[in-house]
């Protein structure tokens, strides 16, 4: 006995020979698949959706997945890799005597002015 799988997404296209219906798995595929059905000349191209929704050839851009820029903040993923790292700070020990070397000067008050 032949196992059904699943095809939630329905692509349909008529051209001068008939009509088509064929499934695919997934919003990707399914949109390929009406882009090609278009470029060959088929006409009344659709694609329904799993939740019973049906696209005309104008409405697939509605199948493309969000770019990240499109997603909600809390979505988005951070690219450590093309983040500029932190430079390295020196810890300051408040215990630690400074190593700066300072020369002493004498202080004379405030200076004149001409």
């Amino acid at each position: 006995m032949a196992r059904a799988t699943r095809v939630p997404y329905l692509v349909s296209g008529t051209n001068e020979y008939g009509s088509s219906n064929l499934g695919r798995g997934s919003a990707t595929v399914a949109l390929r698949l009406a882009r090609k059905l278009l470029r060959e000349g088929y006409m009344d191209v659709r694609v329904c959706t799993p939740r019973g929704r049906v696209l005309q050839s104008n409405e697939l851009d509605e199948l493309k997945p969000p770019k990240e820029s499109d997603m909600a903040k809390g979505q988005q993923r951070g690219n450590r890799e093309a983040k500029k790292p932190k430079k390295q700070k020196a810890k300051v020990i408040a215990a630690a005597p400074s190593r700066k070397e300072t020369t002493w000067r004498p202080d004379f008050g405030p200076a004149k002015q001409k």
